[in-house]
């Protein structure tokens, strides 16, 4: 069975109350498909667009080119299309440093949960 959420410790959050945290402004989603994968399909409204790719630099609160909105204490919730690239990103992002992260499966997981959609 795939763990669509990675928390710290503790019972597994509703995809609806993550939705609420993000869509609230209370966390920050990440959206790390790349980019073709987002002109597709579009992204969660309130998500930044950070690609597997660039994730390590632009996640990490040491590095000059770490995202501004990375550099607080926030929670993260992340996904990709299915889960499996959040779940490492997840991984990742607690290596840099961020102590509460969310894996929350893919794209549709955040639209059936009621999240809103950017195209």
């Amino acid at each position: 069975m795939l763990n669509l959420f990675r928390r710290p410790a503790g019972n597994r959050p509703d995809p609806k109350e993550l939705v609420r945290m993000g869509e609230a402004g209370e966390a920050i989603v990440i959206d790390i498909r790349e980019p073709g994968e987002v002109r597709a399909s579009g992204k969660a409204a309130c998500a930044l667009h950070l690609p597997m790719a660039v994730l390590r630099t632009k996640a990490d609160p040491s590095c000059n080119e770490c995202a501004p909105e990375l550099r607080n204490d926030k929670p993260v919730i992340l996904y990709c299309a299915s889960g499996g690239r959040a779940s490492m990103a997840a991984q990742l992002m607690k290596q840099l440093g961020h102590k509460e992260v969310y894996n929350l499966g893919g794209l549709m997981h955040w639209q059936a949960a009621g999240g809103k959609i950017a195209r």
